[in-house]
């Protein structure tokens, strides 16, 4: 294998002490390319077999898009299996790591800071924008609970048409994401910018909403 495996180096501890930020500094994109480049475009790729990426992301064509240079072929692939890269990317425990074939002899390919990376260039080049949906159905979804689970259905079900409005009981929007994952592991900067783009494109979100208590089922079900 030409290049080894690299991952992003921690920042100076005198730097981590004064904030709360995230542990790592990127990687260059060359170095990005380089890793995209241990790839090997296996026959039987088991990174995102049933013992590897839960989601199926098409791991072996965005890392090539990766060293090839083409960001945002690599993002429309990889959003094609997965609403939300730039978290997964941070705190997903990497299983397709573990089945990543080159892991047999070698480090295997740095697959979630691939991914994290793709996601983040995204955003910062725009390639990752509000798309509002051209038509609506009429169809008005309630979803209790703002987190990963609750985010993901109102993208979803948003993109379908729907008319989408978030109930969170907390004061902030993002449950597990916002109070459950320390800003050393997930910057609450990534998960707000996910939250503004969501609302860009049509979805309602309203806080400090405890359904049960603060409004009935019965009423939400009615309206």
């Amino acid at each position: 294998m030409q290049h080894e495996r690299e991952t992003p180096t921690s920042r100076s501890i005198d730097k981590r002490l004064q904030d709360h930020l995230e542990v790592y500094d990127p990687l260059s994109e060359d170095k990005y390319k380089e890793q995209g480049a241990r790839c090997m475009d296996c026959g039987v790729p088991f990174c995102q077999s049933d013992k590897g990426c839960p989601l199926g992301n098409m791991i072996p064509d965005w890392n090539d898009m990766v060293y090839q240079g083409k960001w945002e072929e690599a993002l429309a692939l990889l959003l094609k299996t997965n609403n939300f890269p730039e978290f997964t990317g941070r705190i997903c425990p990497a299983p397709c790591e573990g089945a990543c074939v080159l892991g047999i002899n070698e480090q295997p390919v740095s697959i979630c800071k691939i991914e994290e990376a793709i996601a983040d260039k995204g955003f910062d080049k725009g390639f990752i924008k509000p798309n509002e949906p051209q038509h609506r159905t009429r169809k008005k979804i309630a979803i209790v609970g703002s987190g990963p689970a609750g985010l993901a259905c109102a993208d979803q079900l948003n993109q379908a048409g729907h008319s989408v409005t978030v109930y969170e009981k907390s004061d902030r929007v993002g449950g597990l994401l916002m109070y459950g994952i320390p800003g050393f592991k997930l910057d609450k900067k990534v998960v707000k910018r996910r939250i503004k783009l969501m609302e860009d494109e049509g979805i309602i979100f309203l806080t400090s909403v405890h359904i049960g208590i603060d409004i009935l089922l019965k009423e939400l079900v009615d309206d």
